[in-house]
């Protein structure tokens, strides 16, 4: 039985720099409803949220409120008064009269289970901690309808959880934009789908969203095709005498030419739709050695209002060629300080960091400061000319900028007036344009569309170079990384094969008692790769499954630079052919040994499951 109407906007007309954004836009919130909002970057995600809390007035149509019905917002941004406390922040809404037993309540179920400390100052929090203040208060306030952009951004993945599981039993009404695929599979029950100027419902949860709208796209590229073949005959009809026929079937042509016209306005719409960032295939610099960068015995502390803070204590790991690391934690659990230390933008207090001499590194940082605001879109990408270097060739600013999505009108717009999803988008146009053998990303899916997430898993799949990401996105992890580095705080820091799941499945719950125990014992933190009881990962299983096909290959190209080579005089006939052929053999055979030891390493893992 559906619930209690409480907000319906019909037929609404609403222009955006006057360019008509929506067009006969209609649709309903009910009671209880949990519904996520998804769309690419620039179809009005946060407009249409503006509309919903009545701050965006229609320039036509009709909005009808429920009298009565409260709505709360958690936007991205929120002003910090210096010297305010949590607990005035969170509680600033709710009237002070007889508010003590409930706000006690809800420091309880909300305040306390985000990590937060009410006596804290605003203006001393980390971005994280801001965040779940600022979720604290959209929860205590309890709104009828509860509006959520990008909830989990900058937050642990423990908390995602719990905030998860909260938001299944709250029994108001729930509108989010997320790009987190897994949070929005767990939390909602319909999805509104914003796509070319109209709003589309999906009856279920975003669990279900990817095959509902792949039928509705397959529907419309059946009809677009229908209306070409139409379209088709209408042209051979026109060809035949039209001078015989032009008088009597004037209107037939026009139609012809009008349905030719509104076909190529569909049809352009409809491939847009369907852009995906394509990358041409690239050669990274080879690394001299199989391992990249070793921690040896490394530690780092630092310290906290006076108080020695353990970051890293007596870490070891080493990294090796080709890997593809996830790195997860809590907020100041080290994840920042591990990265500047590799990266040598930090020395360790005790223990070495090795690095690779051939190791180059591109870094995509959170904060975007590689990106200058006040220059546009074109100068940030290419500074100087009209043409970027994109993996060695030469692609011109504005082609390379429609492969991310751009539209060429906004190639001379200042950075500073992009989203901050069109901003990451920008960033990840910039370094993959050359990267280096070495890629670190952190936290690359922030603002981030479905569209775009998926067009960067895409990109990192082809990526042959070192890859570590940081991200709470578990999605995104599953789908880009191998193993897991977790960082558990008091410098405790373990390993594990596969994504998220895997991590999930074999991590162990702590007790207070191991915990303390750990504290006392002062030995190396050595990170041990755990392995899941449970079956291979589909994307463990798939690498295993080609790693012979893959050894066959090199094997046969080692066998054949091996017989160009045998010839005696080749270096007197052709020095040049020689000398790559020298070279590649040297690669095909580290190549080969790295698949062998990896193929091994999977068969043993297989085997212990």
């Amino acid at each position: 039985m559906p619930g209690t109407l409480l907000l319906s906007v019909r037929d609404a007309y609403i222009t955006f720099g006057n360019k008509p954004l929506f067009q006969g836009l209609s649709f309903n919130i009910t009671e209880g409803d949990k519904i996520c909002l998804v769309g690419k970057n620039g179809t009005g995600k946060t407009t249409l949220m503006n509309i919903i809390t009545g701050d965006r007035e229609l320039d036509d149509g009709i909005r009808w409120q429920l009298e009565g019905t409260t709505i709360g917002y958690l936007q991205q941004e929120i002003d910090i008064i210096p010297g305010q406390t949590v607990f005035d922040f969170v509680f600033a809404q709710l009237k002070s009269e007889d508010q003590h037993d409930a706000n006690t309540y809800k420091i309880e179920m909300v305040v306390q289970p985000l990590g937060l400390n009410i006596n804290d100052q605003m203006d001393k929090l980390s971005g994280g901690q801001v965040r779940r203040v600022a979720i604290a208060r959209a929860l205590v306030e309890e709104p009828d309808i509860l509006l959520m952009d990008e909830p989990t951004n900058h937050l642990d993945l423990d908390i995602i959880e719990w905030l998860e599981q909260y938001l299944k039993d709250w029994r108001g009404t729930l509108i989010i934009i997320s790009h987190d695929r897994t949070f929005l599979s767990n939390v909602s029950d319909r999805v509104f789908w914003l796509d070319r100027g109209g709003l589309r419902v999906c009856p279920r949860g975003f669990k279900f969203f990817d095959e509902w709208s792949m039928q509705i796209l397959e529907v419309e590229e059946k009809e677009l095709q229908g209306r070409e073949k139409k379209l088709e005959h209408e042209v051979a009809w026109a060809s035949r005498g039209v001078k015989g026929r032009l008088k009597r079937n004037v209107s037939r042509l026009d139609r012809m030419e009008k349905e030719r016209s509104n076909l190529k306005r569909d049809r352009n719409s409809f491939n847009r739709m369907m852009a995906k960032i394509e990358m041409p295939p690239a050669e990274y610099a080879e690394l001299s050695s199989k391992i990249v960068a070793e921690f040896f015995k490394v530690g780092k502390v630092f310290n906290d209002h006076g108080a020695e803070k353990i970051i890293l204590d007596k870490f070891n790991v080493r990294i090796m060629r080709g890997d593809r690391i996830g790195v997860l934690g809590l907020n100041g659990s080290g994840k920042t300080t591990f990265l500047r230390l590799l990266v040598g933008e930090l020395e360790p207090d005790s223990g070495k960091v090795k690095l690779s001499p051939a190791a180059e590194f591109s870094y995509f940082d959170q904060k975007r400061q590689d990106l200058d605001p006040e220059s546009s879109l074109w100068h940030n990408l290419c500074p100087n000319g009209d043409h970027v270097d994109v993996r060695g060739k030469q692609r011109h600013v504005m082609g390379y900028m429609k492969d991310f999505l751009f539209d060429s009108d906004m190639a001379h717009q200042p950075v500073k007036t992009l989203s901050g999803g069109q901003k990451n988008r920008l960033m990840l146009a910039k370094i993959l344009a050359h990267p280096k053998n070495f890629l670190i990303l952190d936290e690359p899916t922030n603002d981030l569309d479905m569209e775009t997430l998926d067009m960067l898993e895409e990109i990192l799949a082809e990526y042959d170079g070192t890859l570590i990401i940081v991200s709470h996105d578990r999605d995104f992890l599953d789908q880009t990384v191998t193993k897991i580095l977790a960082f558990e705080g008091e410098g405790e820091v373990e390993g594990y094969i596969g994504g998220y799941s895997d991590y999930l499945a074999a991590r162990k719950p702590k007790t207070p008692a191991i915990v303390e125990e750990k504290k006392e014992k002062s030995k190396a933190v050595e990170v041990e790769i755990k392995v899941p009881v449970k079956k291979l990962s589909y994307k463990i299983q798939y690498e295993l499954d080609n790693l012979p096909q893959k050894m066959t290959a090199l094997e046969m190209e080692v066998t054949a630079l091996e017989q160009v080579l045998g010839d005696t005089a080749l270096y007197a006939r052709d020095p040049v052919t020689f000398q790559n052929s020298s070279r590649r053999l040297g690669q095909a055979r580290e190549a080969l040994e790295l698949a062998e030891t990896r193929w091994l390493e999977l068969e043993e893992m297989k085997a212990a499951l």
